[in-house]
């Protein structure tokens, strides 16, 4: 886990925090409002919490016919210091009007860094964990610009999808992930393409990230920070084989987000991994978890990710104090086993776990 801030905002006269809760759908509704009980567990660590409650998701498109209301992006922009958003039940299908409202905020917001760390807890305080990386995703362009076309031919149908890769693009995820290297320990970095195959599109994203310590203005910043490679389908095996060789992986979207899913398994469940969406003003937590539509409601959904999500919220505001206590409190609860639910083979409830967290604060 990455303990600095790796953006510094300006907290020092924040009098309050105001934190804009999108839990939008599925067990995000039941997951978001865990992690908020646990903020304010926090106390005098970070200031007042207040809360703002936004619509976004599936649901809301049902209802309304927009995904993401023009009003929760405005607050977020004029009213928020940060925010919480919990998952999305978007349809395999299209739907006509229908686009993915997360990827949206991504946009609309400018996070251009999607940050997941995927950590496993030791077996004793202090001990070295045997999982500890970082995948660092491009959160902007690839694939998830989402243009594409249909046409018909002459075998039929013809599918079409643009893959964006820029160098603003590459350049700035590429610092974001040096600057996260170059605070940890190992100070490793690895860079994941396909280029011996999209030599331009990946070729572009290798090159640029491998050109960021001789930016301008970097000095040798990074000269301690050593540079690898691994072609995305190498990494997936040497993931699951060795993990311990990869610190924080840089990836364009569509691989990252593969990657950091796939990585999940390694520390028992998707319900473990936290992220934020980072940009140069903003910072939101997600869960990396769906929906799940297949225990919503069920009282079983796993708070962690969501708690520890607003850890690394508030670690990449500055509150590094009120963010050890909730990773610390975690841990304790994983590592005691007592109070786990179904996903980690345990039988307790989403209010049991939370409430043990709460204990440990």
């Amino acid at each position: 886990m990455f303990r600095v801030p790796v953006r510094s905002f300006s907290t020092a006269a924040r009098q309050t925090l105001k934190i804009g809760l999108i839990p939008a759908d599925g067990i995000g509704k039941e997951v978001i409002p865990a992690a908020r009980a646990a903020i304010i567990a926090l106390g005098s660590d970070i200031p007042k919490p207040e809360f703002i409650d936004l619509v976004a998701g599936w649901e809301c498109f049902t209802r309304t016919g927009v995904a993401l209301p023009e009003d929760t992006v405005q607050i977020l922009k004029d009213e928020c210091d940060c925010a919480l958003f919990g998952s999305v039940s978007s349809p395999s299908r299209k739907v006509v009007g229908y686009s993915s409202p997360i990827v949206a905020l991504r946009k609309k917001l400018d996070l251009y860094a999607n940050i997941r760390p995927v950590v496993s807890v030791a077996p004793e305080a202090g001990q070295k964990p045997s999982v500890d990386l970082i995948v660092v995703r491009e959160n902007t362009e690839c694939l998830y610009v989402k243009e594409e076309t249909l046409t018909s031919g002459a075998n039929g149908k013809e599918a079409r999808a643009t893959r964006l890769i820029t160098e603003h693009a590459s350049r700035r995820i590429g610092q974001m992930a040096f600057e996260l290297a170059n605070s940890r320990p190992r100070k490793h970095l690895t860079i994941i393409h396909k280029s011996n195959v999209l030599s331009i599109t990946d070729g572009l994203f290798r090159e640029t990230v491998r050109a960021v310590p001789s930016l301008p203005g970097i000095d040798g910043k990074y000269d301690g920070v050593t540079i690898a490679e691994q072609l995305v389908d190498s990494a997936v095996y040497r993931l699951f084989r060795e993990p311990e060789i990869f610190d924080v992986m840089v990836a364009p979207n569509l691989y990252g987000d593969i990657l950091s899913d796939a990585a999940a398994a390694l520390v028992g469940s998707l319900g473990l991994i936290p992220s934020i969406n980072a940009g140069d003003n903003f910072v939101m937590g997600e869960p990396v978890h769906g929906s799940a539509p297949d225990i919503e409601g069920k009282g079983i959904a796993n708070p962690l990710a969501s708690i520890r999500s607003a850890a690394l919220m508030l670690r990449h505001l500055g509150y590094t104090k009120g963010a050890d206590r909730l990773d610390i409190a975690v841990d304790q609860v994983i590592r005691e086993a007592k109070f786990l639910t179904p996903d980690l083979k345990g039988t307790s409830t989403t209010s049991e776990v939370l409430e043990a967290v709460l204990r440990k604060l």
